[in-house]
């Protein structure tokens, strides 16, 4: 058996109580080692066979992983974040697929929601914007035309962008030209939930001035929205004059 895990953003706290136990009883473990915290392989059992992906083929994956399930093992497959977000997993749960391997997912927080912690902040204010864009912006990997920033940005509404840090002039030039003011709040959070942590804040105007000398790498998460900072109408759900079926409404 293959349990696909996601290890959660960094903080070995973050993974989840199934993620670790899964971990923990593995024979092979797989692990994405340019991005999971390798505080984590603490979790491993005694003579667990570890791999790091980070100068591995997917051929090379599969290899390992056929080589443990021909000798009855259970390998998990250590993802960074959640494996369901830029992780890479369905071409490798294609090829399990085709040798009959079995195996499943278990979902991690993704760096998204982590930003939002260190942040503290909610994506999602009344008034402001309900709808949050994951996304990132082209580079080696191709975008569709109609998900492009520019495009996305049209929609004024929270974005995380992820995997595009070492390209943020462009980042910043596209979502002006779709829409953002250049005074639209944006914060980027590198590492989040790590010890070495890093949050920077400024606007679309003043964002790639601001990050100079800052060491900021490719791990950072950029965040754009009205939502940082933002005045906000209060939620309907805890309005004393608003009813639904656990409340009445105060008179």
């Amino acid at each position: 058996m293959v349990h696909i895990v996601g290890a959660g953003p960094g903080d070995p706290e973050l993974i989840t109580v199934k993620g670790q136990r899964l971990l923990s009883e593995a024979d092979v473990v797989i692990y994405a080692g340019s991005l999971v915290n390798p505080a984590l392989l603490k979790l491993c059992k005694e003579g667990a066979e570890i791999h790091n992906s980070a100068s591995m083929t997917l051929d090379d994956v599969v290899e390992v992983i056929v080589k443990a399930e021909s000798k009855g093992q259970t390998t998990v497959r250590l993802h960074t974040g959640d494996p369901s977000v830029y992780g890479a997993i369905q071409e490798q749960m294609d090829a399990f697929d085709k040798k009959g391997i079995a195996y499943d997912v278990i979902p991690g927080v993704s760096s998204c929601f982590a930003t939002a912690a260190a942040l503290k902040q909610e994506y999602t204010l009344p008034g402001i914007s309900q709808t949050v864009i994951i996304t990132r912006n082209e580079g080696r990997t191709p975008v569709p035309e109609a998900e492009k920033l520019r495009s996305l940005a049209q929609h004024q509404s929270t974005m995380c962008i992820y995997l595009s840090i070492a390209m943020l002039d462009k980042v910043v030039d596209e979502l002006i030209a779709g829409g953002y003011t250049p005074d639209t709040p944006i914060a980027i959070v590198q590492r989040a939930s790590w010890p070495e942590e890093k949050i920077v804040r400024g606007t679309l105007a003043t964002i790639v001035k601001d990050i100079e000398g800052k060491n900021i790498d490719r791990t950072a998460m950029i965040v754009v929205s009205r939502c940082l900072g933002a005045s906000y109408e209060l939620s309907r759900l805890y309005a004393p004059e608003f009813s639904h079926m656990f409340r009445e409404a105060s008179k």
